[in-house]
């Protein structure tokens, strides 16, 4: 069996359900999975591509990118999502990383990729509703697409996803079919999927959140996913008042986004049961604004690597444990430990470990990294939580993001917290600066309200008789905007760099 198996019975199940909305398109379940075999074929027979081998994509989010995952799971492939907000260099790095083999193109990305084209080892480029110059168009190959008898396994690689890159060069994880198999059965526990749920996915499905949380679960259901291409506040408000979607998936900058678009306060988003939320730790405020108006917050804890769900809030403890992610996941195992394995009590921080058929099987080609991120089957995440006593797990910060002072810990999102209760704070983040006294010191990097002229010592006032004088501060640096990936999540890394240049702004 393979997992494009799920689109077959669905087909015979319902041929003429709608298993895809996009736009003014309905693909139903048999016309997907025709797609799909006709794909699978394709790309054997047409572009000689061999179980194991790598396909790359880079488009917005459009059906073909669903067919091309369940053709590749068919056939044994493994399909590479490109995050298309980087640049051509990057994409470079990552399919020479992958050895990518095929690629499919949106027409907004064919420039960068005939810039990079002599560089890549690729042996045939795809192109949707394009074709000329080396490129085959996607049409006219499923029109000559013949039927492959080859057939993917559970076992088989399926996905290699490459991390966001908060730290430096991407890795590519790798997540087999099962993988994905055992996801989709965690996400069904969490959000009670059924054939009759129609869920909203304008997160880019290049990630794992966009992808897996709902997306490919929604398929395994028998459900309809309402597909659009990006996020854009005013249509994906426009979309919940007229195609009324049950479940739909958002992060922090998407819920800021809608909160703030003017359309907010008229739509009705009644129909929603829930909304998933995730990628990282989120504003009580944001949530609330959501609770308000009677819609529950269910957080998802989980990383690229575990495929990514790991740690759920169910519908019925979302309002009672606000802040909180949850607990583990239906076939998950979750622990607290110290820098010694060693679990820890309630209420005592440690690093969040992770076991479970959906975790990855490791990095592509990178056994250094595998070995330090996988130890006896259980996955390190590099994120610092605890849980309560009632076993419900909280994240606190980023392992990594961990400011030692003087041999004392900081914790960022303790200064965080403080700094965005000011209603003159836009967003902020803190992150260390190397010391020579103290090893590292904590500095703060703000962005202001507009029309706020908040200055550096305002801003450290905020901590006096709030927190021990050696969390304050050392430094408040001002800035536009806080540098983000596409998922919402700040590019620390990128802070660490800009404050060890930069000193004290007033």
């Amino acid at each position: 069996m393979n997992i494009a198996d799920w689109i077959d019975r669905h087909a015979a199940y319902a041929p003429g359900k709608a298993a895809i909305l996009f736009e003014n398109r309905e693909v139903t379940y048999a016309a997907l999975a025709q797609e799909i075999e006709r794909l699978a074929g394709a790309l054997v027979h047409d572009l000689g591509v061999a179980a194991g081998d790598r396909v790359a994509i880079l488009a917005y989010n459009r059906p073909e990118f669903l067919t091309l995952v369940f053709a590749c799971a068919r056939i044994g492939a493994i399909c590479v999502p490109l995050n298309w907000r980087l640049a051509p260099p990057e994409h470079s790095y990552i399919l020479q990383d992958a050895e990518a083999a095929v690629l499919l193109c949106d027409a907004p990305f064919r420039e960068g990729v005939v810039a990079i084209r002599a560089e890549l080892p690729l042996r045939a480029l795809v192109g949707f509703g394009f074709s000329g110059e080396g490129w085959r168009d996607y049409a006219s190959l499923l029109q000559a697409g013949r039927m492959s008898e080859r057939r993917g396994r559970l076992e088989d690689p399926l996905l290699i996803v490459y991390t966001s890159g908060t730290t430096g060069r991407p890795k590519g994880a790798v997540l087999t079919q099962n993988a994905l198999q055992w996801n989709a059965i965690n996400s069904t526990a969490l959000h009670d999927l059924v054939s009759t749920d129609r869920v909203l996915t304008f997160l880019p499905m290049f990630h794992v959140g966009g992808l897996n949380i709902q997306t490919l679960p929604a398929l395994h259901a028998g459900a309809t996913v309402i597909l659009q291409p990006r996020f854009q506040p005013a249509e994906t408000l426009q979309a919940i008042a007229r195609r009324r979607p049950s479940i739909t998936l958002v992060v922090p900058a998407v819920m800021s986004a809608l909160i703030a678009d003017p359309a907010w306060r008229t739509t009705d988003i009644s129909c929603l049961r829930l909304v998933g939320a995730g990628s990282s730790i989120i504003p009580l405020d944001l949530i609330r604004a959501f609770h308000v108006r009677g819609v529950p917050v269910c957080q998802v804890y989980g990383s690229t690597e575990t495929a990514p769900i790991a740690i759920v809030l169910r519908r019925e403890d979302a309002m009672r444990k606000e802040g909180s992610t949850g607990t583990a996941a239906l076939h998950c195992e979750v622990r607290i430990v110290d820098d010694q394995g060693r679990d820890v009590a309630p209420g005592v921080r440690g690093e969040i470990v992770v076991r479970g058929h959906n975790v990855m099987t490791g990095y592509w080609r990178d056994p250094a990294a595998t070995a330090e991120a996988l130890v006896d089957g259980w996955f390190h995440t590099g994120d610092i939580g605890h849980q309560d006593e009632e076993g419900f797990f909280w994240v606190d910060e980023r392992k990594k993001d961990l400011i030692i002072s003087g041999g004392e810990n900081i914790y960022p999102a303790e200064l965080e917290a403080v700094l965005t209760e000011c209603r003159e704070v836009a967003e902020a983040a803190v992150v260390a600066r190397p010391d020579p006294k103290w090893g590292e010191v904590p500095v703060a990097v703000v962005v202001r309200r507009p029309g706020t002229r908040l200055a550096a010592d305002q801003v450290r006032a905020l901590f006096a008789g709030r927190l021990a004088r050696f969390k304050h501060p050392h430094d408040v640096i001002f800035v536009d905007n806080l540098p983000r990936n596409v998922i919402g999540k700040v590019l620390r890394y990128r802070l660490r760099e800009l404050v060890r240049d930069r000193r004290s702004d007033t």
